[in-house]
């Protein structure tokens, strides 16, 4: 998989870089914020050792071709900001999913408008993929406006499909073809 190049792509605010373990305490300021961690599917990270070992499973994902992970960086003070992946691909069908997380002192900022432009367009430009998807929790607002503007259709709801803090959640399933 073209992992180097989804670790290079660049936007106006915006830059992907490789997820790193150097990179541990800038991801833990936003790994172990409950209001972030509520409705992304990574547990909240209590320590920095936890938040450690999890950067360690992902690097491991990414190794064995099945993940692309990269921590999204502010070119104005080159500071870690997010992280975006992409999984789930399916080669015969020719797709994959998308997903993305933000330190919530950056949500609402288009930053995350912008990250999924460039997942979306390396999805579609240098993976030649047919379709991309998202799956993302009804409460979740920011993150759905977020593919709505990058174009992507609301193609499902499943209801009750998340259990989060004792409640449960509709989950939406986004999607944009080529």
């Amino acid at each position: 998989m073209k992992a180097n190049l989804f670790h290079e792509l660049k936007g106006k605010h915006i830059y992907f870089k490789t997820l790193g373990e150097s990179d541990v305490q800038e991801i833990h300021h936003f790994a172990s914020d409950a209001d972030v961690s509520r409705f992304i599917g990574w547990r909240l990270m209590q320590s920095l050792d936890e938040t450690e070992a999890y950067i360690g499973e992902l690097i491991k994902r990414e190794t064995a071709g099945t993940h692309l992970y990269a921590s999204i960086v502010l070119k104005a003070t080159d500071k870690i900001i997010g992280t975006a992946m992409m999984f789930n691909f399916d080669k015969e069908a020719n797709h994959g999913e998308i997903g993305y997380v933000f330190h919530k002192d950056y949500w609402g900022q288009g930053y995350g408008t912008e990250a999924v432009t460039l997942m979306k367009d390396f999805a579609f430009q240098s993976l030649k993929l047919n379709k991309i998807h998202a799956r993302v929790v009804d409460a979740n607002i920011g993150s759905y406006r977020v593919l709505e503007k990058n174009g992507f259709d609301l193609e499902g709801r499943f209801k009750d499909y998340y259990f989060i803090e004792g409640n449960y959640y509709d989950g939406l399933f986004f999607g944009k073809l080529t």
